[in-house]
């Protein structure tokens, strides 16, 4: 390659030189731009420095030029580099090409349609309430712990609360409770710390039968694999001062496990499922006792109110073994018939969601169980989904409530999804694909937990919506949804337009 000599930071001296030196080699030499180059340009008709770029370099200050030239360019560059010795990561790189035989393109294809690069949501379009399950990534059906209780494993809220307190209820003739699900603040505590906080503001009336008498969990109590480790940070510590007692019902979270874990629900076991009421290690500094609950499915047996509580085990979807499925059909059965009857399980039927959607699986074993019991419950809890949504299902001329409540404290909250058009779902809403069941509320931008009140008439329902954690944490919790039904007639009075 022919050596080009420049007059960079050249004095007046040193550009005469040039300019006596272009005369004697035109290709040879060029002057710099700068405030002499149109004058040498005009006189002497010495070209500028920037000929010399556009014709040897990759570079050309006009567009339009650079574009011409691209295949000259190009040539040129690679004949240059050819010229250059090849560097040892080039050298190692034409050997591996040399002892490698190419990858036939029928394989290269049929490996990449196997790879998995996410999880598809329920549907890309429009609104369904209920799917068929899939099953993601690892998630396996986990063995049952063995129960620390007796069959039919019932608790009585006799043996949990005052005696004076029960008392207090049953001549009042009312019950009040907390629920909430999806609770484990990991990564994030502050939202479930505002729930907490909003919850114990309604423990401030005198009258201690207008306070909930318990708080029931909706599964998923600590993240993201049962730990025993994280329940000090997400469940004893946020409701150190919660002043009632707290019952679970496992979710798929609680029951993962991970590579060297112990067997699943060892922790949600060791400390709700307890022999005795103790101070487990797990609690720390707290002095909340461990729950007595006799297996991780159980019924609780309060005034006016019989809690059944399913686990739906950790695949997505849930699932439940054949002895759960025929112990619940047998507590339907024998259900006390003047009571109100409430079935809580982990994984919703219904969901409305853009995230998990509801599951047919549950769906149809609860529908499976109703059938075979003769009993229809009056209320259907659950959670995993990241939300509140109320749903009225119409069946056998009653009204049936189901609740999705999973947004008591865990940071990501799940939206609801969208309808065919794009547009965003207006309540009521008529599902789709199940026309007897309506969307008759939902929020999924706030945290929340709900208070339901029995008596032997009706069971009503609240939910209570908190700050946001860059809102005042003081700020008074919102009444958001509530609902009435009539425990008689088993319809809706309050909280829908069906008849």
């Amino acid at each position: 390659m022919q050596q080009r000599h420049y007059s960079h930071r050249a004095g007046p001296i040193d550009r005469c030189t040039l300019c006596l030196l272009y005369r004697a080699d035109p290709g040879k030499y060029r002057h710099r731009r700068g405030m002499l180059g149109p004058l040498l340009k005009m006189f002497l008709g010495i070209p500028e420095r920037r000929s010399n770029y556009r014709r040897y370099r990759d570079y050309d200050p006009n567009p339009s030029r650079r574009r011409r030239r691209v295949t000259t360019t190009t040539t040129r560059v690679a004949h240059v580099a050819a010229e250059q010795p090849m560097t040892l990561a080039e050298k190692h790189a034409a050997e591996f090409r040399q002892h490698t035989a190419p990858v036939p393109v029928a394989a290269s294809t049929a490996a990449a349609s196997s790879r998995r690069f996410e999880e598809p949501r329920p549907a890309t379009r429009g609104v369904r309430s209920s799917v068929t399950p899939q099953r993601r990534g690892r998630q396996q059906f986990q063995p049952l712990p063995p129960p620390t209780g007796q069959p039919p494993y019932h608790l009585s809220l006799d043996d949990v609360l005052p005696a004076e307190q029960m008392t207090a209820i049953r001549n009042s003739g009312r019950i009040l409770m907390h629920v909430a699900g999806d609770t484990g603040g990991v990564k994030a505590p502050q939202s479930q710390q505002i729930v907490a906080m909003a919850m114990e503001t309604q423990f401030q009336f005198p009258d201690v039968t207008l306070r909930p008498a318990f708080f029931y969990h909706l599964g998923d109590v600590v993240y993201y694999y049962g730990e025993a480790k994280e329940y000090y940070s997400q469940f004893y510590d946020p409701y150190v001062h919660y002043p009632a007692p707290i019952f679970a019902i496992p979710g798929n979270h609680d029951g993962d496990v991970t590579e060297g874990s112990p067997p699943s629900l060892t922790a949600f076991v060791n400390n709700f499922c307890a022999a005795t009421p103790h101070i487990t290690p797990e609690a720390g500094e707290t002095a909340r006792d461990a729950m007595t609950q006799p297996n991780v499915y159980w019924t609780l047996e309060a005034p006016f109110v019989t809690m059944i509580g399913l686990y739906s085990n950790v695949p997505e979807g849930g699932q439940m073994d054949d002895d759960q499925i025929n112990w619940f059909i047998n507590e339907l059965r024998t259900a006390p018939p003047d009571k109100a009857l409430i079935v809580s399980v982990h994984h919703p039927a219904y969901s409305a969601d853009s995230h998990h959607s509801g599951s047919r699986y549950i769906q149809e074993t609860l529908d499976n169980s109703f059938s075979q019991s003769g009993r229809l419950p009056d209320l259907v809890l659950t959670g995993h989904v990241h939300n509140y949504q109320r749903f009225t299902r119409q069946v056998e001329g009653r009204h049936l409530p189901y609740i999705v409540h999973g947004s008591g404290g865990y940071w990501h909250l799940h939206y609801l999804a969208k309808k065919e058009d794009g547009s965003v779902m207006t309540t009521p809403y008529q599902m789709p694909d199940n026309p007897d069941v309506t969307l008759e509320q939902a929020c999924d931008d706030r945290h929340s937990f709900m208070r339901l009140m029995v008596t032997p008439r009706f069971l009503t329902g609240e939910c209570w919506t908190v700050s946001r954690p860059q809102e005042s944490w003081r700020a008074p919790a919102t009444r958001l949804d509530g609902f009435a039904l009539d425990l008689q007639s088993h319809k809706l009075v309050r909280g829908t337009g069906l008849r």
